[in-house]
């Protein structure tokens, strides 16, 4: 079986605010697929032209002004899907596709707003959603990357002040055991099985300067099932998107598969 050589995953916060900066960034990291959450832009909007000229074929779930997700191939996708999940949600939050037998789950996970919130069920509710969809989808597909904006830092390596997000929507308890069901279903965080002690973010809040002076949280991941992390050569950050100005709160991350 053959497999993406270098798949991504960019949480670009606005896709026309940051049309410029993607296009700038395909050319010079050439990934074979990324995926992108936060589009926040309807279907009837989105600039698929653009990303034809540069080779890529584009396949797109939006809404006006939040959420949606999409994904960028240099090669055609098959049994692209949307809303995977089963259970009643409006939002345009997920997209699964087909590329060589192995199968792309795009992800923009509900950031959950408050434990004692009615997003914070929601976002509970979502989880529990995805462990199913995942499981269902093991019995099919041998080689599965699940990637996106989870939302969730797995562990305090991947908070820059653990005491301070303690017990916050991305951090406590109750989500970690939602990541660690559907990890362990079969699948392998490709970052921190590459780079076990390794302290990287791939979001900063624009406040506080919390850029600059490194105050992030790894909240988005790419997991591999099994039979597919065995083929994993890389897993990275590419923290200079995030340099640009106007940028997006989160930057690239990465992992490459041998043929």
């Amino acid at each position: 079986m053959t497999t993406p050589c270098k798949i991504a995953s960019w949480n670009v916060n606005s896709i026309k605010v940051r049309h410029e900066q993607l296009t700038t960034w395909l050319q010079s990291a050439a990934p074979d697929i990324v995926a992108i959450q936060e589009t926040k832009t309807p279907d009837d909007s989105f600039p698929q032209d653009a990303w034809q000229q540069l080779g890529y074929h584009a396949y797109y779930h939006g809404q006006k002004s939040y959420n949606g997700v999409a994904i960028l191939s240099k090669t055609k996708l098959e049994k692209v899907t949307t809303h995977i999940l089963d259970y009643a949600d409006t939002q345009a939050r997920t997209m699964s596709a087909v590329f060589n037998n192995t199968l792309v789950v795009n992800l923009y996970v509900p950031n959950g707003s408050s434990t004692d919130s009615d997003k914070f069920i929601y976002k509970l509710e979502f989880l529990t959603a995805l462990e199913q969809y995942l499981a269902q989808q093991l019995k099919t597909y041998e080689q599965i990357v699940v990637l996106g904006d989870f939302n969730i830092a797995p562990a305090n390596i991947d908070v820059h002040d653990p005491e301070t997000w303690h017990n916050s929507v991305l951090t406590c308890p109750e989500i970690r055991a939602k990541l660690d069901a559907i990890l362990k279903l079969g699948f392998i965080d490709s970052f921190r099985a590459i780079q076990p002690d390794d302290t990287a973010f791939s979001w900063w809040d624009y406040r506080q300067a919390a850029f600059r002076r490194n105050m992030g949280l790894r909240i988005d991941l790419v997991l591999a099932s099994t039979a597919l992390f065995a083929k994993c050569t890389q897993a990275f950050i590419d923290k200079d998107p995030r340099k640009n100005e106007r940028p997006s709160d989160h930057t690239p991350v990465l992992a490459e598969f041998s043929e």
